[in-house]
């Protein structure tokens, strides 16, 4: 009989297992398998000039002044090696499809699908593209990607999350 781990529920387990069958799949460039995760970074400047001492070296005092936050998006195909970042100032909805559409119309234009890893944030909404853009352009792009989410409480199964770190 089948049990289900300590602490989790079958929806966890399900979702887990869905992301596992997917990393199993052979490198297929027009079937890529694409992470995606974002993270707020605190922007901060230098409030003193570094000192240069006479031997060469440089001391810096641990000063500094908060200039705002910008959020990182990490585009990785974990088979290919092949890494983007994006930097935005917001992390909405419009924003992640930006993001999205950038990858379905740029770098992957020739993909004939691509399996997008992320975890289920509700920043992550498909009708964000038709807020966006026409609905033809719109349905194109989300009929080139097969969404695949990460558990609740299991984002760290998203190869993106482990690149940002």
């Amino acid at each position: 009989m089948w049990v289900i781990p300590p602490e989790q529920s079958a929806d966890f387990v399900c979702q887990m297992e869905r992301v596992l069958e997917v990393y199993k799949r052979p490198y297929d460039p027009g079937f890529p398998v694409v992470c995606l995760d974002e993270s707020p970074k605190q922007l901060v400047g230098e409030v003193r000039v570094p000192v240069r001492l006479p031997n060469g070296s440089t001391r810096f005092d641990y000063g500094y002044e908060r200039r705002g936050a910008a959020e990182v998006y990490m585009c990785f195909e974990p088979l290919a090696g092949f890494r983007q970042i994006d930097v935005a100032e917001t992390h909405d909805r419009f924003q992640w499809a930006r993001v999205v559409a950038g990858l379905a119309e740029g770098h992957y234009s020739g993909a004939k699908r691509i399996t997008l890893v992320q975890d289920n944030l509700s920043a992550h909404k498909p009708s964000a593209f038709y807020e966006l853009f026409e609905p033809q352009r719109a349905k194109a792009i989300l009929d080139k990607l097969e969404s695949v989410f990460t558990p609740k409480h299991g984002s760290w199964l998203n190869m993106a999350e482990i690149e940002l770190s």
